[in-house]
């Protein structure tokens, strides 16, 4: 057997090893390079990421392509992403936000930096910008009517469980006074244009609001972004003293189930289809004339299948449909239908997979409340 097919059959060896079979940074499965210099298996996206590191890009080797030393394999034997991991993760705080390969660039890369570069995890590191309940600074929003981004002043309290932001840094009244507990953050680099592009959507008198925001550090809105979950945590900790972690996390900012395009008619089925971009926030469906648009022009709530919820393909017989997309979804709510088409087969498989998903999960408490409320508004 040549040098060559040894270490490669070590490799091969090693990446059976619990933990080696998925990327330690974002938990692609069947990661294909590794860093030498860390002792870690990452995939080819978290690779380009860890090169572009000086401390630690230095060294890292696809595993299949490079020519791998035995010191090497030994390292990463010693090693691997299970020690790794357990080294570099150890006081990651339970509301800090992990990516994973479904995740945009910024995320990953912040996530990779925190860890590696400037080691915020480790034992010796328990002290976060995020966790000091108060953040102010500068961050790019975009103009409601114009769509220009321009600088304005955004300050999160914790005690006063508030978001604000100014028109000008010195201003002494806010524009607007958010609550942090109806707030959700998703990143949203390819809507908003910039890699680094994050979405603030909360409710406002009962109907959604949308701001788009991005900052030219990485670093600095990924800190917002956990800043924001960090309040959360801590005022629904005040709030539900009894919750376990686990039982709150999924109260905090999170990714929409699904965005995209379908076409809808009005209330009473006989107006024309018009096209709409819609977002499933869990139990919240709200459609806009254009995805940048500050408010929803309407929304559905989504609630179990026991109390009259459902959503089947195709349309009543007898609607008429003059739009271009034929593919058609009805979702029935116990006070109004509402009915969608979709351009292709496969958007309307993904749209009903997800909201029947939603439908079959019972409701909480809170999600009750939230159901009284629409239908004050229905």
């Amino acid at each position: 057997m040549s040098g060559n097919e040894r270490i490669s059959r070590l490799l091969k060896e090693l990446m059976q090893r619990p933990g080696n079979d998925q990327c330690a940074d974002c938990g692609m499965p069947d990661p294909s390079w590794g860093s030498c210099s860390l002792g870690v298996f990452i995939c080819v996206q978290c690779s380009g990421i860890h090169r572009n590191i000086p401390e630690i890009g230095m060294k890292v080797k696809s595993l299949s392509l490079s020519r791998w030393e035995d010191q090497e394999v030994e390292f990463m034997t010693e090693n691997g992403n299970k020690l790794m991991k357990h080294k570099y993760e150890a006081t990651v705080p339970v509301y800090y936000y992990r990516p994973t390969h479904k995740d945009c660039q910024v995320l990953r890369e912040q996530w990779i930096r925190a860890k590696y570069e400037r080691k915020e995890f480790t034992e010796e590191m328990r002290k976060w910008t995020y966790e000091e309940g108060t953040r102010d600074g500068m961050l790019m929003k975009r103009g409601r009517d114009n769509g220009q981004f321009l600088s304005r002043r955004f300050v999160l309290s914790e005690n006063e469980g508030t978001l604000k932001y100014y028109i000008k840094f010195d201003a002494k009244e806010p524009k607007a006074v958010i609550k942090v507990d109806s707030i959700n953050a998703a990143f949203q680099p390819e809507k908003i244009g910039n890699p680094n592009g994050l979405q603030i959507t909360y409710l406002k008198d009962y109907s959604t609001r949308n701001i788009f925001l991005y900052h030219e550090s990485g670093k600095e809105i990924v800190d917002w972004f956990n800043s924001i979950r960090a309040v959360q945590l801590n005022r629904l900790k005040v709030a539900f003293p009894v919750a376990s972690d686990t039982e709150l996390m999924p109260k905090l900012t999170r990714n929409f189930l699904k965005e995209g395009y379908m076409e809808k008619t009005g209330p009473r089925h006989t107006e024309g289809f018009k096209k709409r971009w819609f977002t499933l926030d869990h139990r919240r469906l709200m459609y806009f004339k254009d995805p940048l648009d500050a408010f929803a022009k309407g929304e559905a709530f989504l609630g179990h299948r026991d109390q009259g919820y459902s959503a089947q393909p195709g349309l009543p017989a007898g609607t008429h449909c003059n739009g271009a997309w034929q593919h058609g979804i009805t979702i029935v709510t116990p006070e109004r239908s509402f009915l969608f088409t979709c351009e292709t087969e496969t958007e309307q498989k993904d749209w009903l997979k997800h909201f029947n998903d939603v439908i079959n999960i019972q409701m909480s408490p809170q999600e009750y409340s939230m159901e009284a409320q629409f239908r004050r508004k229905y």
